[in-house]
């Protein structure tokens, strides 16, 4: 069974916003590598006081979602930036959206759903705590929005060839 025309579209908009997030990802970690060498280093998103991605990805939530780092420690491996969760997310998304395996678009539905429960909790942490804005860090909780949204449509296609081939085999 080949890839069918409105596939390849959903295939292709993953690679296209994966690519997208992979790319805001980066420039986060150099902001906040710059930034953490360099105090007075300035981004390009850092408008003023309250319109600062420096800001934000210096603050204790710009690692390990600010919950890592309670779990296993400042100093762990694992309490890496945001970004770098980031970028493995994307590259996850790529490679499930690569594959028409239902147990891979289950992956890719589930990675997405909690890359939007992270950009939920981020948001709010970005308004309510640090009272700031971020224009990275809102447009890659736009990126993960639509990639859900792609995921889930994927999925519910997946969901109706797999009841098309039972049909098939009990008639």
């Amino acid at each position: 069974m080949g890839v069918r025309p409105k596939s390849r579209f959903l295939t292709f908009s993953t690679y296209i916003l994966s690519f997208v997030g992979i790319l805001l990802s980066f420039y986060a970690y150099y902001v906040e590598t710059s930034a953490e060498k360099d105090k007075s280093f300035k981004a390009m998103c850092d408008f003023s006081e309250t319109v600062s991605c420096s800001k934000v990805f210096t603050s204790r939530f710009g690692r390990g979602f600010g919950l890592v780092q309670y779990i296993t420690g400042t100093d762990s491996v694992l309490n890496q930036p945001n970004s770098v969760f980031g970028v493995l997310f994307y590259v996850i998304q790529v490679v499930c959206a690569s594959s028409v395996l239902p147990m891979l678009t289950n992956v890719q539905v589930f990675t997405a759903v909690l890359a939007n429960c992270g950009s939920v909790y981020l948001a709010y942490i970005l308004y309510f705590v640090l009272e700031d804005f971020c224009v990275v860090c809102v447009s890659t909780y736009l990126v993960n929005a639509f990639i859900l949204g792609c995921a889930l449509i994927k999925w519910r296609r997946s969901q109706s060839i797999q009841k098309t081939k039972k049909k098939h085999k009990q008639g």
